[in-house]
């Protein structure tokens, strides 16, 4: 299991919110680029980056300090946050950005979720936030009466490589990942499925593993890695490790 450490930009800085409010934020860093390259003298082997100020504004906010965080590593940048069109989608993977993550888009223009979709070579990952198993949008500022793993069929043909679904009521808590969730949901679409929100140490890690022959391909780790809760070294250890029956 890919264990993907996390980088939230806000004002250009490496941020964490609390269940994504702007309001109950913690600032970890102010060079984000210097996060990213800790994290991969660390092990990673991806790692995931969030443009909030882009998510809520529908227009990259952070880019220039996207595009440092790209050119200070090799490993590959998975990215989300204000992607809402087709020049925005190539602009990035043009700076180096090896996958664009399209999230609100895929409920306020279907017709460009798409596109993108089938235009960039599995190059585009599809981004579902939920709580209680119906999906927010807008920065997790509306709420939507569509569940989860309908939205997530609805795509199933259209060339995503992967599904980042983000658990809104567990994301910065630590409080543990939605492991039922997380599975009914991989058992319920073909797409691979990348697990987000709540992890607070190597035991939630050992718990996906349960869920990951249904296609769990991975897990966003964030807050407990900034706090200390968990050394990524040995979230990426546990995630190597076979998963006991069950």
């Amino acid at each position: 299991m890919l264990i993907i450490p996390a980088i939230d930009l806000r004002d250009g800085r490496c941020v964490r919110l609390m269940q994504g409010d702007f309001g109950r934020m913690t600032v970890y860093s102010t060079d984000p680029a210097d996060v990213a390259m800790k994290w991969q003298d660390l092990g990673a082997e991806r790692i995931h980056v969030v443009d909030l100020d882009g998510s809520r504004a529908g227009i990259p906010q952070n880019k220039e300090v996207v595009r440092n965080i790209v050119r200070a590593v090799s490993v590959p940048i998975q990215l989300g946050g204000g992607i809402r069109n087709m020049k925005t989608a190539e602009e990035y993977l043009a700076m180096g950005v090896s996958w664009i993550i399209l999230g609100t888009a895929a409920l306020k223009d279907r017709e460009f979720v798409e596109e993108a979709g089938r235009s960039f070579d599995g190059k585009a990952i599809l981004g579902i936030d939920g709580r209680d198993g119906k999906v927010a949008v807008e920065a997790w500022t509306e709420e939507t009466d569509r569940s989860v793993v309908e939205i997530a069929r609805s795509y199933e043909e259209s060339g995503f490589s992967a599904i980042v679904y983000t658990d809104i009521g567990r994301d910065g808590m630590e409080e543990g990942v939605n492991v039922e969730a997380t599975g009914t949901l991989a058992r319920s679409v073909r797409i691979p499925v990348i697990a987000s929100g709540g992890v607070s140490d190597v035991r939630d890690i050992e718990k996906l593993k349960t869920v990951e022959k249904y296609g769990v391909m991975g897990v966003i780790v964030g807050k407990a890695l900034y706090s200390g809760a968990l050394r990524l070294e040995d979230a990426i250890k546990a995630g190597r490790l076979k998963a006991d029956k069950g």
